[in-house]
């Protein structure tokens, strides 16, 4: 059922940065509405990798994807921010200070300023270019994501990538998994240096099957059920690995859908904003998390939350004009809502 909602500000995405810019205007007494596609909030942490570790969350040595969503939304609960999901904002109008919003399902939503925090907008996976590929997507030969570490219990597991979902993945299931094979192109892999060291490690102690540098070939199997991987070097020697699953992590590609219409500045998919404030080249439109680009950033939830606090500050003057704001650190005001 559509609906029309007026608040101060609206945060299109509702993954662990647009979570954490309720908290942050919360505090600064500013109200928020919550719009995201996906059916549920938290973004690729709750429908790409729920159990997926998180390892550089201040104060968690490890946090699981899923409860550090869940740890954002008691946070944020006392500011009872309206969710709007499963829908696309589909248009923008107005200006700073006086904003309309309207979805796709109708709705409508008048703010003074809007934060854009789509992550990589809307996602898929990129795909290798494999013959019959469809055919083991559809019996989960081939997988994208990893929902549930038990659902590799026993299987031969071989994975794609040199990125960190590769070597993060890999030693998550290396004590689940019957076996785990990286395949990747070049020794060096473009992981966390600590992670790395990790996957070295455990490539040592056997746990681990480092099948370099070569790419992905071809696959083998019947009716969709995956037996082997074929991989191959540059100089087109193959080699041919058991496999159960295989797991390619290329990435994903990034739509940022009718976003990319609304006159903002784009570079290469992202938007680029003013450090100091995550701003937008449209006044009152402000962007952070992984949508967001700089000088110097870093594509690190953490990085995002930050960019949550600098957007809040700087959108109280459109919420609040002539009100000086007052900082104070939280262990001295409290949360206002409660």
């Amino acid at each position: 059922m559509a609906e029309t909602i007026e608040t101060d500000v609206a945060i299109v995405g509702a993954g662990p940065a647009g979570l954490f810019a309720v908290f942050e205007c919360g505090m600064l007494k500013m109200r928020a509405v919550l719009v995201d596609a996906l059916d549920a909030v938290g973004g690729q942490c709750t429908a790409l990798y729920p159990e997926k570790p998180i390892y550089d969350i201040p104060a968690h040595p490890a946090i699981e994807a899923a409860d550090l969503v869940a740890g954002l939304e008691a946070q944020i609960a006392p500011f009872a921010a309206p969710r709007l999901l499963g829908r696309r904002v589909t248009g923008l109008a107005g200006r700073a200070g006086n904003f309309t919003l309207a979805t796709d399902r109708g709705d409508r939503i008048t703010a003074s300023a809007v934060i854009l925090a789509a992550g990589a907008g809307a996602f898929g996976p990129n795909r290798p270019p494999l013959d019959g590929l469809a055919g083991y997507e559809a019996t989960g030969g081939v997988l994208y994501y990893v929902r549930r570490r038990e659902d590799f219990r026993g299987k031969r597991v071989v994975i794609a990538g040199g990125g960190d979902s590769a070597v993060d993945w890999a030693l998550a299931l290396k004590d689940i998994a019957a076996s785990v094979a990286v395949i990747h192109r070049r020794p060096k892999f473009r992981a966390a240096p600590e992670m790395a060291a990790r996957l070295d490690e455990a490539a040592r102690g056997g746990a681990i099957d480092l099948v370099i540098p070569y790419q992905l070939h071809g696959l083998q199997g019947e009716q969709g059920r995956l037996t082997a991987v074929e991989v191959a070097t540059l100089q087109g020697e193959v080699r041919v690995l058991p496999a159960d699953v295989l797991l390619p992590f290329f990435g994903l590609s990034m739509d940022l859908g009718p976003i990319a219409d609304w006159g903002l500045a784009l570079d290469r998919h992202h938007l680029p904003v003013t450090p100091a404030t995550c701003e937008t080249n449209i006044p009152g439109v402000f962007a952070i998390g992984d949508v967001a680009t700089y000088p110097g950033k870093l594509k690190l939830i953490l990085q995002g939350f930050s960019e949550a606090a600098v957007a809040a500050h700087a959108i109280h003057p459109l919420v609040h004009p002539g009100t000086a704001l007052h900082f104070e650190y939280s262990t001295n005001k409290g949360v206002p809502a409660q």
